[in-house]
């Protein structure tokens, strides 16, 4: 069980009250709210361990409020949302939302989604001072600058280190094409995508047993890539 604090902001109201009633039946700490401008006040007053945040609530769009919660709290944000389209969470993901769930969703995948984002988010308030990144077979040292699978030396190039340097630092979360681009080629390159496929082809070739079925490198359909948290 857990006492994790969580903020709920739907609309929907049937909706709200199955998450906040199965959420509340496994442990979490519920407030849940229907509207943008409850849901700052909330985080600014509160100490809260993760967000549920739908898009399309009828004060102002989900989008808009992204940036000001991040403004004033780390909390991880998932977004809940029916807008199925990249585009659309291309534009939640690079406004700050920490991990984006289609509706309709099933609990269970909800609950991990959570899982990760609480882990992350411990993570990085008590960072590990080795700087290592270690999933099953994989590690990655960052300040060793080494990369080992099955306890055997990869040689990676220089910027295949830097981008799994970033997704390292972001361990868990969905980082789009352009976010990406931007941390390891520059902001004059957000829209060279053919670099990132290229580097992320090369990385699982090297790190994956199934380039075609990635283990640590996971493809975010249309959006990005994250890796791997457990």
């Amino acid at each position: 069980m857990t006492s994790k604090q969580v903020l709920l902001v739907e609309d929907d109201e049937h909706l709200r009250v199955m998450l906040l009633t199965a959420l509340t039946e496994y442990g979490y700490q519920v407030t849940a709210t229907k509207t943008a401008s409850a849901a700052f006040q909330i985080v600014r007053e509160s100490e809260l361990d993760v967000i549920l945040l739908d898009l399309g609530l009828p004060d102002f769009d989900g989008n808009q409020l992204i940036p000001m919660l991040k403004g004033i709290a780390d909390t991880p944000i998932i977004i809940i949302s029916a807008r199925d389209k990249e585009v659309q969470k291309i534009a939640a993901l690079d406004a700050g939302a920490d991990d984006y769930l289609t509706k309709p969703f099933g609990v269970g995948e909800l609950l991990a989604r959570m899982r990760s984002a609480l882990r992350r988010s411990l993570q990085i308030a008590q960072p590990i001072r080795s700087g290592r990144y270690l999933c099953r077979d994989l590690e990655v040292d960052i300040h060793k600058h080494q990369v080992l699978l099955a306890g055997e030396l990869v040689h990676v190039t220089p910027v295949e280190f830097r981008l799994l340097e970033v997704l390292v630092r972001y361990t868990g979360k969905v980082m789009t094409h352009r976010q990406l681009l931007r941390e390891v080629w520059g902001p004059n390159h957000e829209e060279d995508g053919h670099y990132l496929r290229i580097y992320m082809r090369q990385l699982r070739r090297k790190l994956e047993v199934n380039p075609a079925e990635p283990q640590y490198l996971l493809t975010e359909p249309g959006v990005g890539y994250r890796l791997a948290f457990e």
